[in-house]
């Protein structure tokens, strides 16, 4: 069987391609390397989305959360009714490990994954960014108490933690941990909080830092991390400063699989923002019937695209395959 579209990723828009996929009668397959909408799953368990849920929302179904923006429990239930509303193709926890032209005069490409191998007319990549750590490169960075992800405060309370990082997730760990007994110390190479900090957080971690609640060391740069402590360079103080230290929570950010889209032939930009190449119109790539969905789309600058403003991608990618498979 030759497919009309693959989408490879089942976050939401990747569901939002299936859905527009569906719509047009066209034969699809959605597959997911883990469980439905992965990285939502693997957010924070205690997480507030930025967007208030009608705009995260995809397929025409409503989105009623108890408060103005949901959280991730919210979320994960909306999206999995989503799923069982258009009983989407997709299948789940099965890893897509190469894209390439089966045949160049006909144009289909074969898709091979951790359970099989595919064809397809035309390929979809919704990768998203979730899955690569942005790295520190110190020594000590592979010490299994350092995390790069965040899941629940508990198990900080009543230990020496060190957050690394001054936009959302690593305001939100700081705030967390601190509230769950944890003795934080926020590191922080910019001079100031992030500006892109949810507005009724920032105010919060300001009046913990003046009040001396949480320490945080602004201008400073991890050096090394060893089992007992964390040391970092001041520019403020011009000094090395070493701490105790139990847990490190490098909320450092993501980036997308740019390996993965290199070997599958996508262009990607040669500055360090990776951009990779397509046509803002259709998603497009260079590779002729590829197209990209999402934060994807951004390279380097995952926060670009967010689901509020990528769910049209969808609608601009199918309009195009439709038109192209007519």
């Amino acid at each position: 069987m030759i497919y009309d579209s693959i989408i490879i990723g089942g976050g939401p828009i990747g569901m939002a391609c299936g859905i527009e996929a569906k719509k047009r009668d066209l034969n699809y397959l959605i597959i997911e390397k883990g469980c439905l909408v992965n990285s939502l799953y693997n957010y924070p368990v205690n997480m507030t989305f930025f967007s208030t849920s009608e705009k995260l929302e995809i397929g025409g179904a409503p989105f009623v959360s108890h408060n103005h923006r949901p959280v991730r429990r919210e979320a994960l239930e909306y999206y999995r009714r989503v799923q069982t509303t258009w009983d989407l193709n997709m299948h789940l926890f099965e890893t897509v490990l190469d894209v390439q032209p089966h045949s160049v005069k006909d144009l289909i490409y074969e898709v091979k994954t951790s359970k099989g191998t595919y064809l397809t007319k035309t390929v979809t990549v919704a990768t998203g960014f979730y899955d690569i750590p942005n790295l520190m490169h110190v020594p000590g960075e592979d010490l299994p108490k350092v995390k790069h992800y965040y899941d629940d405060p508990h198990l900080y309370s009543f230990t020496e933690v060190a957050v690394i990082g001054s936009a959302n997730s690593a305001i939100d760990c700081a705030l967390e941990t601190y509230r769950k007994g944890a003795n934080v110390t926020l590191i922080i190479r910019e001079p100031e909080i992030n500006d892109r900090v949810k507005y009724w957080v920032k105010p919060d971690i300001e009046n913990r830092i003046k009040e001396g609640s949480i320490k945080c060391y602004f201008q400073s740069e991890v050096k090394e991390i060893t089992s007992t402590e964390i040391i970092f360079y001041s520019h403020l103080e011009e000094k090395e400063i070493r701490i105790k230290n139990d847990f490190v929570l490098a909320m450092t950010g993501y980036q997308p699989n740019f390996d993965f889209l290199q070997r599958i032939g996508i262009k990607l930009s040669e500055d360090q923002i990776k951009q990779p190449e397509y046509n803002a119109e259709t998603h497009e790539t260079n590779m002729e019937n590829v197209y990209l969905a999402g934060v994807v789309c951004g390279g380097m600058k995952t926060n670009s695209w967010f689901i509020e403003n990528s769910r049209v991608h969808a609608e601009y990618i199918y309009d195009n395959i439709t038109k192209k498979l007519k």
